[in-house]
């Protein structure tokens, strides 16, 4: 389904985000490790918590899991210690992204999982057994935060523990940290005992009520259309966001200060409101914020603003090659990006002739589509493929843009 957006010329409302997909799915994997019979509250809506929630409620032979990385990486640990045999399947694109790490990684505490089709790629044969016995495993820290996560959560219910190190360079540690935060809130006794060993202890979970905050990489859309907009009056409160928050992600309001964003903490949540001062360039290491770098490359290009960001490493098992969809989309728009071995991606002022009558392609890819939408505030309009791909991590993000007076 194409989309044409066309923006209003200021901004302003009340916007309830979804519920927070990277929380929702860790808590709904430890709180069926827990054997919890009260699921958490306030769980989000997207298509990567609803796939988790659907097997686990049906408790299938086979679990498809469509394009949610999350659930399957999730997934596969969990059925790995869990009674029974199943097969995890997802999409063509799930079924052609890598899982191998993980999979050596859970071969080698004691899991049985063979490929059904090709080898290091879903789907996977998972002949599950609670009394996998654990042990040390070491794996690359560069990796996807979301293997090691899977590997932790089981941790807890591994007879002899798991200690985790993981060596050279550390990406993502905030979600490391989430998970561990999730983990400890029910019960578990993990932590690092060195800047790049963890320790999970034997002894499961207990069950408990949790509630899950909003999501801080949805929020970041907001930021960029608060940003992008000329009237100063512009105002955009989200409720049940927090300063101290668990989410890596939320570190993007001190990153929109310099885009000219000012962020108030209410009792409610967060006010979003224009301050005018904006930087004359960006250079920063999305490392730690993979998520939030396709928002700040459009952000700072439609603000004619120059950037250096690094750390982009994990943008290519990402839906899509993140680093190179931002190249061929920002083309389209007039804009020359470079990048350098897929780990940094720069913009020095290049421009180039805008295609006209052009569409923006969304890869199968949410961020694509969430985070090139707000340009059509600088654009006029902007039309934008393949737009329900949004239902992936925020299902309501056209209705709440026309809720603001955005015209769809």
């Amino acid at each position: 389904m194409q989309y044409t957006i066309t923006a209003p010329k200021s901004i302003k409302g009340r916007i309830v985000l979804p519920a927070s997909k990277s929380i929702s799915n860790r808590a709904l994997t430890i709180n069926l490790l827990a054997g919890s019979t009260i699921p958490p509250s306030n769980i989000s809506d997207c298509d990567d918590t609803r796939v988790m929630c659907e097997w686990m409620e049906a408790r299938p032979l086979t679990v498809d899991i469509g394009a949610a990385g999350t659930a399957m990486r999730f997934s596969t640990a969990l059925l790995a210690v869990t009674e029974g045999r199943h097969v995890i399947t997802g999409s063509e694109r799930m079924r052609n992204r890598p899982i191998a790490v993980l999979v050596d990684a859970l071969r080698q505490l004691g899991a049985n999982i063979n490929y059904v089709e090709k080898a290091g790629y879903p789907p996977l044969e998972i002949i599950g057994n609670p009394d996998i016995k654990g042990g040390r495993i070491s794996l690359p820290g560069n990796i996807s935060s979301q293997y090691i996560s899977a590997l932790l959560m089981i941790g807890p219910k591994l007879s002899g523990g798991l200690t985790l190190e993981l060596t050279g360079e550390i990406i993502s540690r905030p979600y490391i940290n989430m998970t561990l935060a999730i983990m400890k809130e029910f019960g578990a006794n993990a932590g690092w005992t060195a800047d790049n060993v963890i320790e999970v202890s034997a002894g499961g979970y207990s069950p408990r009520e949790y509630f899950v905050e909003n999501d801080w990489s949805a929020a970041s859309y907001w930021y960029e259309m608060v940003a992008l907009v000329d009237n100063l009056d512009a105002e955009i409160l989200l409720p049940n966001l927090f300063r101290d928050s668990l989410q890596g992600d939320s570190k993007g309001a001190d990153l929109f200060r310099l885009l000219g964003v000012e962020t108030a903490y209410t009792p409610e949540g967060v006010l979003l409101r224009k301050s005018g001062k904006i930087t004359n360039r960006l250079d920063y290491d999305f490392v730690e914020i993979p998520d939030l770098a396709q928002t700040f490359t459009v952000t700072c290009c439609m603000l004619g603003i120059p950037f250096h960001f690094k750390g982009l490493q994990s943008l290519k098992i990402k839906e899509t090659d993140r680093i190179n969809a931002l190249k061929v989309e920002m083309r389209k728009l007039g804009y020359v990006l470079e990048d350098i071995n897929d780990r940094e991606l720069i913009w020095q002022g290049q421009r180039c002739e805008p295609e006209s009558d052009t569409a923006i392609d969304t890869y199968e890819d949410h961020r694509m589509a969430m985070a090139f939408a707000p340009a059509a505030i600088k654009t006029g309009s902007l039309k934008i493929n393949n737009s329900q791909v949004v239902s992936k991590s925020y299902p309501r993000f056209w209705e709440d843009l026309k809720s603001v007076g955005f015209s769809i």
